[in-house]
């Protein structure tokens, strides 16, 4: 049987792959970027959990706010272009 650890681990992992999956799965960039950002935010959590407050803490600066950002800043410099 499972404890409560165990099963935060086993959620957390799970809602990983599903935001995964919708990162690369969505038509809009700007959601595909959210949805990765949410994703590298659970993926310090789990780091976390595992206790490496180090690498949560890295994964949370870098993964979640300094790639997001990056990216949302070279979506913007883009023109959009709609599917008709």
């Amino acid at each position: 049987m499972l404890d409560a650890f165990e099963m935060a681990h086993l959620t957390i992992l799970i809602i990983i792959v599903f935001t995964a999956i919708y990162a690369v799965m969505a038509k809009d960039l700007l959601v595909a970027v959210i949805s990765m950002s949410i994703m590298s935010l659970l993926v310090s959590l789990e780091f976390y959990l595992l206790q490496a407050p180090d690498v949560a803490i890295a994964e949370a600066s870098i993964g979640a706010a300094l790639t997001a950002a990056i990216f949302i800043v070279a979506i913007k410099a883009t023109k959009r272009m709609e599917e008709e």
